[in-house]
């Protein structure tokens, strides 16, 4: 028996095969992406548990969220904390609208004495015995045009001095510029009999972790940001990624970082000329994933915070 099909007929079975598979298609597509935002909601929760300071400068200078002091202080010199203000009192250093990388920015317009901080005292989850962590910032500049001679750091974090139980980054001495994830223990174990300044040390050189040619130029943003992990205990490790790629680790550091944490203070913009946006700190080093999922965000870390 021969059975004829119509072409009428062919083409109601290649339609219906075609809704078939296309419906199947888009309902692939359509949990592939549910999916994929479960796993970034995760994400952003984690982050959220993690967060214990966050600056946008959107509305001020004052943190939009801390678990310390939400206050910036300005003082005229590290140790005249008896002569701080509260807020940004440096002329030097303004807040710029639609200047940031979202909304409004820091900027930082010269060289000057004088610093600007945040409180460590609960924005850093400090510890004596195993203390983990991360740093997040975004900056802007071209550091061969727009830096003045000499070292700078975006930020530093230290009870004390650039060398002496602190983590910091910085911009090298002259163009072309390299720049360096540093993490100093405490001065008197890494370097009990000091002979000349300590930033031309080798010692303290071997401490950091630097990147050549790094992604910084006019008009564009660049993410930071400084994984600490384990440190005060013997297997110590510090990571530095820039846009989300790993650029540099250093391990088993075991010299001590001690604090007497109620003078550490979050300090921004030493030397530093060009623009700041978004400082947020957490209670743990971020994974990869993590450290992607904030570098991504569309809207800045205001987003985990909803």
């Amino acid at each position: 028996m021969k059975f004829n099909i119509s072409v009428t007929n062919k083409f109601i079975i290649l339609s219906v095969l075609s809704i078939s598979i296309f419906s199947s298609c888009k309902q692939e597509k359509k949990e592939t992406k549910e999916k994929q935002k479960s796993v970034i909601d995760n994400t952003t929760l984690e982050l959220k548990k993690a967060l214990t300071f966050y600056a946008s400068f959107d509305k001020g200078v004052k943190a939009d969220f801390a678990l310390g002091d939400a206050e910036m202080y300005t003082v005229p010199n590290r140790k005249a904390v008896d002569s701080a203000k509260v807020g940004l009192h440096k002329p030097d250093i303004k807040l710029e609208e639609s200047k940031g990388k979202f909304g409004t920015g820091l900027a930082f317009t010269k060289r000057s004495k004088g610093y600007i901080y945040y409180p460590s005292t609960k924005n850093i989850a400090y510890d004596t015995i195993n203390w983990s962590g991360a740093i997040s910032f975004w900056l802007s500049l071209d550091p061969a045009k727009d830096l003045e001679p000499g070292y700078c750091d975006p930020i530093q974090i230290t009870d004390v001095s650039y060398n002496d139980a602190a983590i910091w980054v910085d911009f090298t001495k002259e163009n072309p510029r390299d720049f360096r994830l540093g993490v100093i223990g405490d001065r008197d174990v890494w370097n009990p009999n000091p002979e000349g300044p300590d930033n031309e040390n080798p010692i303290f050189n071997k401490r950091l972790t630097g990147v050549k040619n790094p992604p910084f130029g006019s008009g564009q943003w660049t993410h930071i940001l400084i994984n600490i992990s384990e440190l005060n205990t013997k297997k110590g490790k510090t990571s530095l990624y820039m846009n989300g790629e790993l650029k540099g680790t250093r391990e088993n550091i075991d010299t001590p970082f001690t604090w007497e944490l109620d003078k550490s203070n979050i300090y921004l913009g030493l030397g530093y000329i060009g623009l700041m946006d978004e400082l947020s700190i957490y209670n743990r080093s971020l994974t990869d994933k993590e450290i992607t999922t904030l570098y991504e965000l569309e809207k800045g870390v205001h987003s985990i915070l909803k």
